[in-house]
């Protein structure tokens, strides 16, 4: 039996199952629809579909460096359980190996990518990928930094991935420096890299917040408008401090006492060397995913009355 364009596109919508797929479906089958969805269901295409609909908020935030490029990704998967396993953590270094050397636009565009040691793409190697480990998987985000000196760190099994980019000068090994940079975006979490780079309008909010705080304080509130201003301005460095990474004290105290900004000039000053921090990224798994709060009471009555009937 033959069948069209349109065919493929019917089964794509009852099956959620990719177009290639649904395509090789009714060739097996000579176009028969129903054959086609058994098929793909004997397949595992159609119950890897099914689990698409779960919320993947568990997985890894994963670094590396990859012939000299920059990595940083994040996977998600359902269950923390399964972001532990082989399969999935061998997943994710291939992942990001393919963000290095094929360097593809987007996470659409990775999907299309082949997949390292295969002929197939991303996106059929995850269908294979949830079958076997049995979870819905997504890949969630990615950056790269093609040039200057990465550094990767990945805390905690994959809580925390974290990518520094540094310029490096004279023949120097800055992996260390690096690292402990790292270590202190993934510990205090800077908003900002450097003071230079926060807005002004956060700039004159946190003034107003300030101002603010010396009117509602007795023994300030009286003082002169440009008086409280210009010890608001004073306070400004505190908040840098908090907030900006290179102007935050450097939590490995043991190697030096300052700001961050001043450990890389003193390590690399040690090394006979200089490194600029350049840029970093920051990802934190399942960061920003609403998770679903299962009623496990309501679940378990479900159930009950499913196995009643």
């Amino acid at each position: 039996m033959a069948f069209t364009a349109l065919d493929v596109k019917k089964l794509r919508e009852m099956t959620n199952v990719g177009m290639m797929d649904c395509k090789k479906a009714l060739q097996a089958n000579d176009g028969d629809m129903d054959k086609a969805v058994d098929w793909l269901r004997e397949k595992g295409l159609a119950k890897a579909a099914k689990k698409a609909d779960r919320v993947a908020a568990e997985g890894v935030a994963y670094a590396a460096v990859v012939d000299g490029v920059g990595v940083v990704i994040e996977v998600n998967s359902e269950t923390d359980f399964a972001a532990k396993t082989d399969a999935f953590l061998d997943l994710v270094k291939n992942l990001a190996e393919v963000v290095a050397k094929q360097n593809p636009a987007d996470v659409e565009a990775l999907k299309a990518c082949t997949y390292p040691g295969t002929n197939l793409t991303v996106t059929e190697i995850m269908q294979e990928k949830v079958m076997s480990i049995g979870e819905n998987m997504q890949i969630r985000r990615f950056a790269r930094f093609p040039e200057n000196t990465s550094v990767a760190y990945v805390h905690a099994g994959g809580t925390h991935g974290v990518l520094v980019n540094l310029a490096v000068e004279g023949n120097i090994d800055a992996t260390e420096i690096g690292k402990n940079v790292a270590m202190q975006i993934a510990a205090m979490n800077p908003k900002y890299w450097d003071k230079s780079l926060v807005p002004q309008a956060d700039v004159d909010h946190e003034m107003q917040v300030q101002v603010a705080l010396m009117d509602n304080d007795p023994k300030m509130a009286s003082k002169p408008a440009q008086v409280k201003e210009k010890i608001a301005a004073g306070k400004m460095n505190a908040f840098f401090k908090d907030n900006c990474l290179l102007q935050q004290e450097f939590v490995r105290s043991d190697l030096f006492q300052g700001s961050v900004e001043g450990y890389i000039a003193d390590a690399a000053k040690k090394l006979g060397g200089k490194v600029t921090f350049v840029d970093a990224i920051h990802y934190v798994k399942g960061e920003g995913i609403e998770k679903k709060a299962d009623d496990f009471a309501a679940e378990v009555a479900a159930q009950i009355a499913g196995a009643a009937k």
